[in-house]
């Protein structure tokens, strides 16, 4: 995309008063410009060809054909940064996260029209998000859109004990995406694994869930109280909470709070690491992943400072490598690793400590 001309965005959308909201929120920005809209994904690939756009934004539901068909045929033949646009449904969320895995870079929910006050913090987040996705460069991709990475083989010398290991992971955009590489080539007895990801209310169940059918970890929400126990990951719940690991006893469990966002977030990354580097120290092994802008970099510096091994993802496989980034500037990092790395990297210590007898 040149550099001095305005992000060109066709929004896609059956519902006219959607179309016409989310070009205004978005003609908000001087760098931004709407092209065109469509009602339909006939349209959209006519209009596609007429204004060559930079960013689609597309409903999930969409008449005609349906949103993930479109997304699977637009990535194969014309990939695009595509920001999805997904109704606050379970059924909606699940549809989502399938088409992050079909190649969108994101999304947000649809606009609250009769709720005025949060209209600007929700243009606040679109155009933030069409601005990340205006300089994501995509690969055209085949379905299924990745194979899956190959899974790490249990510890041959038994279970990893119960509370002296955890593994942190944080994310934001292209996060979905990157856990689940991640998790999938987890083995069942690694150890217990607290999860923040940025993402809605509502769409934090829908992924613990879809993660707990396709890995061979228990994955869940996050609940006050739950006890951290090897091969079980747990994913703070989306836009409510924040996240914290705590001590009962001898035991590790999950702790919600409901404090002010940090760096913008709640969940924030920066809470749980923070939490895991007071509560574990070097008891823990945390990997920060793809995601806009810094939250987690200081709580990966705190994590090394307490002599937790730290990871980074690196450039090369970060949808958007702001947050690993500025850990990376902040020497937080003790590894920076392609993402086909990472699950081994998380386990490598314990189980050199499990095979020493610790």
């Amino acid at each position: 995309m040149p550099e001095n001309r305005p992000v060109r965005v066709l929004v896609v959308d059956d519902s006219a008063l959607v179309r016409k909201l989310l070009t205004e929120i978005l003609s908000q920005a001087p760098d931004i410009e709407v092209v065109a809209t469509a009602s339909d994904p006939f349209d959209a690939r006519t209009k596609i060809k007429q204004h060559e756009p930079d960013v689609l934004t597309l409903d999930v539901e969409m008449p005609r054909m349906d949103g993930i068909t479109f997304l699977r045929n637009l990535m194969r033949l014309r990939p695009m940064p595509v920001v999805m646009v997904s109704s606050l449904t379970e059924d909606g969320a699940d549809v989502t996260l399938e088409a992050l895995e079909v190649g969108a870079v994101d999304f947000v929910t649809k606009p609250k029209v009769d709720v005025s006050h949060a209209l600007q913090e929700y243009a606040d987040v679109l155009i933030a998000k069409v601005r990340t996705a205006a300089g994501i460069r995509l690969q055209a991709r085949s379905a299924p859109p990745a194979a899956p990475p190959q899974r790490l083989a249990a510890a041959s010398g038994g279970r990893f004990r119960t509370t002296d290991r955890v593994i942190a992971l944080g994310a934001s955009t292209g996060g979905t995406e990157a856990l689940r590489e991640v998790l999938t080539a987890l083995p069942p007895d690694a150890p217990g694994i607290l999860i923040t990801q940025h993402i809605p209310s509502g769409f934090s169940r829908a992924f613990a869930e879809r993660m707990d059918r396709n890995t061979a970890l228990g994955v869940k929400e996050a609940e006050d109280g739950d006890i951290v126990t090897p091969g079980h990951a747990y994913v703070a719940p989306g836009t409510d909470y924040h996240l914290r690991l705590a001590r009962d006893g001898a035991r590790y469990v999950c702790r919600l709070d409901r404090g002010g966002p940090v760096n913008r977030h709640r969940p924030s990354v920066d809470v749980l690491f923070n939490s895991a580097a007071e509560q574990a120290g070097a008891n823990v092994v945390a990997a920060l992943l793809t995601g806009m802008g810094d939250d987690g970099a200081r709580g990966l510096k705190a994590l090394r400072e307490a002599g937790a091994h730290t990871i980074a993802q690196d450039e090369n496989t970060s949808l958007v490598w702001g947050m690993p980034g500025e850990a990376v500037k902040r020497d937080a990092a003790a590894q920076v690793l392609p993402l086909g790395g990472i699950a081994a990297a998380l386990i490598r210590d314990h189980r050199n400590a499990a095979a020493a007898g610790e």
